[in-house]
């Protein structure tokens, strides 16, 4: 049986940000991925499950991969105050004019 090669996420994306079409969307949907990305790591350095973290947030698990996905509509921040709370941090909504 074949055995399947891991590959790190963040090497694979320094591998296709070299792509220039690729590096200008991703530059452009950037801002829309950042809560999301923070999430994880804040999720992962919890060493949570999407299952546990929505558990202790009391929220489904589709609920938080739609979260981490960056994917969300309709987000609210009593939704994200829940998942801050279980994780031990506390959101912060600024606005910043726009370049």
């Amino acid at each position: 049986m074949a055995r399947m090669k891991m590959i790190d996420s963040d090497d694979l994306l320094e591998k296709m940000l070299k792509n220039k079409s690729f590096a200008k969307e991703y530059k452009a949907l950037e801002k829309e991925f950042e809560l999301a990305k923070e999430v994880i790591a804040l999720r992962i350095k919890a060493n949570l499950t999407q299952a546990q973290l929505a558990k202790l947030a009391g929220t489904s698990q589709p609920a938080i991969a739609r979260l981490e996905s960056g994917l969300y509509t309709n987000l609210t921040l009593s939704f994200l105050r829940k998942i801050g709370d279980a994780l031990g941090v506390s959101p912060q909504v600024h606005f910043r004019k726009i370049a």
